[in-house]
């Protein structure tokens, strides 16, 4: 090998360094390559029983893990030469459009784990075309999501609790506020057993000890944002601080039938989703009490611990609703991999929920248009890389493969039964 000495003409070129920034959370949320890594950011910057809340799931966490091992063990199949020149992410759901195939979930407490709470999240989601969904326990009122999200697209998740006037009354003002669509959450009659909540002692507002002012020494901004924002309440419901299972003990219903769903129906004039369901049977009366769409969900383990995998019982949950259902796929999403794998296993849509609480708390309205822009990007490349131009083409496709379905010949009928929804 010859060598010489180095050409400083050859070398300069290269020795192109970023010039120092101000804008810190710019930034660091522009090194953040995938989800995990908004992960870790929110980690570092945010009190263990906020990080715990979102991170957590309940009794030994076995539902989220083998949620998240579903997802792993998923194939999706490329296609060689097979001319792609763009793909197409838009698509339909609940009557109207979203420029991508997923939207934000309904999440409680949002302005614990970052002061921009519901506000950062629903002006992320109209930015980006998607619909966003408030809470009941949500930190931000009907009004004032609906004045943040402007012409966005909003839909509303409701317990119902034992106080049915004020049920009806939230109804009444998420419709008045142009929210289209109405999400059920059936599965959580009473509160899941979230032992790291009980454990760090979660309380809203938080309970000050000499462990949380510790924890709280090496994440100023985020104390200083708490204390110098509007108080933290829960807008729809009061103000009331205590643990979180005896609030949502107190507040939900575990008496509830099918008879309360039909109550539903009644009163709320939008499109309804069941959200909670995992087998042939719930599915069934759901749609019988007069459901216009499912939402296939294990509460992302949080709620039931051993209960079924969501992406597990997609399959079963749309051979019972059948092709003139939309079905949407909620619980432990990280990836755009995992979207498209869903969408290809028989999913409409798809609702993030952790994945854009992390955004949230790495970074505010910014981090969750930073998660949103990362998973878009990536179901882009997945679609590209599969020769898939439209969300149709995922579903229809049979691209995928899941050890669960093997030799039952479903690997392509589940993509194949949402494809004639789709073009029905």
């Amino acid at each position: 090998m010859t060598r010489r000495l180095p050409q400083p003409s050859e070398l300069l070129p290269l020795m192109r360094f970023r010039p120092p920034t101000v804008h810190r959370r710019a930034a660091r949320l522009a090194a953040a390559a995938d989800l995990e890594d908004l992960r870790r950011i929110a980690r570092r910057r945010t009190p263990r029983a906020a990080f715990d809340y979102v991170d957590g799931a309940a009794g030994s966490e076995l539902t989220a893990r083998r949620t998240r091992e579903a997802f792993a063990a998923t194939e999706l199949l490329p296609r060689i030469l097979h001319s792609t020149p763009a793909a197409d992410l838009s698509t339909t759901i609940a009557g109207g459009a979203s420029a991508l195939p997923f939207g934000i979930a309904p999440t409680g407490f949002t302005r614990f784990m970052h002061a921009e709470g519901e506000d950062g999240g629903a002006s992320a989601a109209a930015a980006a075309g998607i619909p966003f969904t408030l809470s009941t326990m949500g930190t931000r009122s009907i009004e004032e999501v609906a004045a943040v999200s402007g012409a966005g697209r909003r839909w509303f998740q409701l317990y119902l609790w034992k106080d049915r006037e004020r049920s009806l009354d939230l109804l009444r003002r998420a419709e008045a506020a142009g929210f289209d669509t109405l999400l059920v959450t059936v599965d959580t009659p009473v509160a899941g057993q979230r032992l790291r909540d009980v454990r760090n002692g979660m309380t809203i507002p938080p309970q000050l000890t000499l462990r949380t002012v510790l924890d709280a020494s090496y994440r100023p901004e985020w104390w200083f944002n708490f204390l110098s924002t509007d108080p933290l309440t829960f807008a729809s419901l009061s103000d009331t601080a205590a643990d979180l299972p005896t609030i949502i003990n107190g507040m939900f219903d575990p008496t509830l039938s099918i008879a309360d769903l039909e109550w539903i129906r009644s009163v709320w004039p939008g499109q309804l989703f069941v959200k909670g369901i995992l087998t042939a049977e719930d599915t069934r009366r759901s749609l019988d009490a007069g459901a216009d769409g499912l939402v296939v969900s294990n509460h992302g383990g949080r709620q039931l611990d051993r209960a079924p995998v969501s992406l597990k019982a997609l399959g079963e949950v749309r051979a019972e609703a059948g092709t003139g259902v939309e079905v949407i796929l909620d619980s432990g999403i990280m990836s755009g991999a995992d979207i498209v794998s869903a969408l290809a296993l028989g999913a409409d849509f798809v609702l993030i929920g952790r994945a854009y609480l992390y955004g949230l708390m790495a970074g505010g309205e910014q981090g969750v248009a930073r998660a949103i822009e990362l998973l878009a990007r990536e179901v882009e490349s997945a679609m590209m890389l599969m020769g898939t131009a439209t969300i149709a083409q995922v579903q229809s496709s049979g691209q995928v493969r899941a050890p669960w379905l093997e030799g039952t010949g479903r690997d392509r009928a589940a993509g194949q039964s949402s494809a004639s929804r789709t073009t029905s």
